[in-house]
């Protein structure tokens, strides 16, 4: 059992490139028999527009075909943009310095000499396989990274950075299907009196708890929540119109009012103040920006604060 999921994880989908159809048979035979899913194209045009409808990780490929050769192969896989590497082996009986330099310089990574030797052809595919295994641990590692920078570390929301990035994004696609969208404002009332009687970290504390009631609150996958300021959020409400939207900031009031939040010693308990602003897509009345939704949340958030207690304003913009 545990053989058999250890040689699943080595095999993997190869493309193979030849315009001749005994050594295209050959060596797909050698390569299923190796336990790989093979699929074959008679030439470089063809195997391109393969090539663009899927991924194989690994490409196999005749230097010298028509349509396309080899080398005009290589350089076309690499133009790719799709973000995933692909490990290329260049088939040739060109065995010359110059035109192995030739090959991988258009981008191959490794050249095996027709007609492929069986152990040669392993050896390579086992190459391949280590380079493959270390770009994916790579894009991993960066779309961590990138993950890590677009999250707020004391809460563990979205941050600033990945509001003003994605905020212009919800705006496209309600208008691309002449949705609503809206914006909802939070901002803690008692913020600054519970750090000035329990210390800085006692903020930290009260931002998490409220974070984690909100993200608990709204609907996942579709709405998101981002740290907006020092004692702010933001909740980003796709697909909901403004009637919704103070609904649901009502639900988020009476959800913060009723935490009961554990300071040392003591029970703590804070309510906030709400800002909400909203539109509804329409294709004959567009210009929409992500400043002019955020501004108008931050003046009712504005009015509500100067109000007090647990204040919701609201407007609906157009």
């Amino acid at each position: 059992m545990e053989e058999t999921k250890q040689n699943q994880q080595e095999t993997f989908p190869i493309l193979v490139v030849d315009d001749n159809r005994l050594q295209r048979t050959v060596l797909e035979a050698s390569l299923k028999a190796a336990g790989h899913e093979v699929v074959v194209a008679e030439n470089g045009k063809e195997g391109l527009e393969i090539f663009r409808k899927g991924y194989y990780p690994i490409v196999m490929t005749d230097w010298v075909m028509p349509e396309m050769n080899g080398l005009e192969l290589c350089r076309a896989i690499r133009a790719d943009d799709s973000g995933r590497y692909t490990f290329i082996i260049l088939l040739t009986s060109q065995d010359s310095k110059n035109d192995i330099i030739a090959g991988l310089e258009a981008g191959a990574d490794e050249y095996l000499i027709k007609p492929a030797h069986q152990a040669e052809l392993v050896s390579r595919l086992k190459t391949a396989k280590r380079v493959l295994d270390l770009e994916i641990s790579q894009q991993r590692f960066i779309e961590e990274i990138k993950s890590l920078s677009l999250i707020d570390p004391v809460t563990g929301t979205f941050n600033r950075r990945y509001m003003e990035d994605h905020i212009p994004h919800e705006i496209k696609r309600a208008y691309r299907y002449e949705r609503s969208l809206s914006l909802i404002l939070v901002s803690i009332n008692q913020f600054r009196d519970v750090i000035g009687a329990y210390g800085h970290y006692s903020g930290d504390v009260v931002l998490k708890s409220c974070a984690d009631c909100l993200a608990e609150s709204i609907r996942k996958d579709v709405d998101w929540l981002a740290r907006y300021g020092e004692d702010s959020f933001m909740v980003v409400l796709a697909e909901t119109d403004m009637t919704a939207a103070m609904i649901v900031a009502k639900r988020l009031r009476l959800r913060i009012a009723s935490q009961v939040i554990r300071m040392y010693d003591k029970e703590v308990r804070i309510n906030a103040s709400f800002g909400v602003s909203g539109f509804t897509a329409s294709q004959q009345k567009t210009g929409m920006t992500a400043e002019v939704l955020i501004d108008n949340a931050d003046r009712c958030l504005t009015t509500a604060r100067e109000e007090g207690g647990e204040t919701i304003k609201g407007v609906r913009i157009g």
